[in-house]
């Protein structure tokens, strides 16, 4: 019979021997990791630019959507600076590849956050949708991968059938205003949406920047009878 504790050991051994040749790097310094560092070392994780939303209902997240459409709550967890570890971290999930990281953010993000009580009521937990053809070429989409970190820490399941993206549209990317609204109108759609009636979903993106694709998102789901809608982001630009 084999020893658990010695296939343990054995593990620990050949991972740190790796480690000695191939060093896992903060993703943001991109210093060697130590200990039970996990993507951050010790001393960026302690940077992380938090917004702290979670303690206070009218903060800027809820005030640009609220205007948009109904919401019952928001929050976005970092903030977005050109530059900062918020841009770092949403940069090396979405155009790096970075899936375990999402993961990894969506988790860490859901302990700060569920002590307050921002979970609560929610019944499941809707990642914004990529189009087939962007979702092919990228590989995976960073908010679902956000929202299963988060659906591990809540126990709240993921939705990924009833929304989804009807077309390709262009980058957001340096648009304006107006032409990020006007960019998103008809994006989304909704099939058997039934199932969410009376429901309250939690809609999940990486950044709030205009809040347009959110609002594109939510006009869709809408259309379910007496479905209620809050809102997180990991960032806000």
């Amino acid at each position: 019979m084999k020893n658990p504790f010695a296939t343990m050991k054995l593990s620990v051994i050949l991972k740190d021997f790796i480690s000695l040749f191939y060093p896992q790097l903060c993703v943001v310094c991109s210093e060697a990791l130590v200990g039970d560092e996990l993507f951050f070392c010790s001393e960026c994780l302690q940077q992380l630019p938090k917004t702290n939303h979670h303690l206070h209902p009218n903060n800027a997240a809820f005030e640009q959507l609220a205007g948009k459409f109904p919401i019952q709550k928001a929050c976005a967890y970092l903030y977005y600076n050109k530059g900062g570890l918020g841009q770092t971290t949403i940069t090396s999930i979405k155009y790096h590849g970075n899936i375990a990281l999402g993961e990894w953010i969506g988790r860490y993000l859901a302990e700060d956050l569920k002590s307050s009580g921002f979970f609560e009521s929610i019944e499941c937990i809707i990642p914004v949708p990529l189009h087939k053809s962007k979702l092919r070429k990228r590989g995976f989409n960073q908010s679902e991968a956000i929202a299963k970190g988060i659906s591990a820490i809540t126990g709240i399941p993921m939705e990924t059938q009833t929304l989804y993206r009807k077309q390709a549209n262009t980058t957001q990317t340096k648009k304006g205003l107006y032409d990020r609204w006007k960019n998103t109108q008809g994006l989304f759609l909704t099939k058997d949406n039934d199932q969410l009636a009376n429901q309250h979903i939690l809609l999940l993106d990486d950044v709030l920047t205009t809040g347009s694709t959110l609002e594109a998102c939510a006009r869709a789901l809408l259309q379910t009878p007496n479905l209620k809608i809050s809102v997180l982001t990991v960032a806000i630009a």
